[in-house]
């Protein structure tokens, strides 16, 4: 268990170091002045997910989620720093990229890396956002092994 509480005790820091205050808000760009969104992601978990928007580039992504598969069906939560790279000629459109930590509750706890990849898609007039994402993952805990997830979702920004 030592390895879990280190690796989220490093999550915590790097995303500290990642989401200090920035003038720049995130949607301002697209229309969109909420920070804060919460919504569901479908997929390998299926689950909760919560994005709040440091700046217009970075973002703090967590997920509460429960597996359906066999072998993993379980709870799992995630937590994840986000870059956004917008699409030149669009302010609504960016891919991201990102690196964070999971955990699945199991009688065999799981921990590792996760590296998230997606498009996310930002409405103009409503305060939604879609995205799809696929995300590699390095467990290091009880076994290292390499795993991935896959997530289609919905937010609704506070």
């Amino acid at each position: 268990m030592n390895i879990v509480k280190t690796l989220c005790t490093g999550l915590v820091v790097l995303s500290c170091l990642f989401l200090l205050p920035d003038s720049a808000k995130s949607q301002s760009s697209n229309n969109i002045d909420k920070d804060f969104g919460l919504g569901v992601m479908l997929g390998e978990p299926t689950g909760v997910s919560v994005k709040f928007w440091t700046t217009n580039r970075s973002a703090f992504d967590v997920g509460a989620a429960w597996s359906l598969s066999g072998r993993n069906e379980a709870l799992h939560l995630h937590a994840d720093v986000l870059w956004h790279s917008w699409f030149p000629d669009t302010e609504n459109l960016a891919f991201y990229y990102g690196i964070g930590g999971r955990v699945i509750f199991t009688d065999e706890a799981h921990a590792g890396v996760r590296i998230p990849l997606g498009l996310t898609y930002l409405f103009d007039e409503i305060p939604f956002d879609l995205f799809v994402e696929a995300v590699p993952i390095f467990d290091l805990a009880p076994d290292t092994e390499f795993a991935g997830n896959g997530a289609v979702g919905i937010r609704y920004y506070f």
